[in-house]
């Protein structure tokens, strides 16, 4: 038994060992609480701490700047955005 668990290929299973699949669930529930940079489909995007989301991607944030063609339109306190307005969120540092 031990040759043949010697001969076996390994899989991707195997060399993600360390580097561990990350989810869109996963990085969303990693990201709380962090600052994220919220795309819409507007060409808008909203930059802040990223303070709650639900199963709708309905997204809650603080310490908030508004971009609009990349320059700063306007800073808010909170903000909530709704789900169907969001193309993808993004964060600035990679995820472990």
């Amino acid at each position: 038994m031990s040759e043949l668990a010697a001969s076996k290929p390994e899989t991707t299973e195997d060399n993600n060992n360390d580097n561990d699949s990350l989810t869109p669930s996963t990085f969303l529930k990693t990201v709380l609480g962090r600052p994220v940079t919220v795309h819409l489909s507007s060409s808008s995007r909203y930059t802040g701490i990223l303070s709650c989301l639900d199963g709708y991607m309905n997204i809650a944030m603080e310490q908030t700047e508004e971009y609009e063609g990349g320059q700063l339109k306007a800073k808010y306190g909170d903000v909530f955005i709704r789900g169907n307005n969001v193309m993808y969120i993004a964060t600035e540092k990679k995820i472990k």
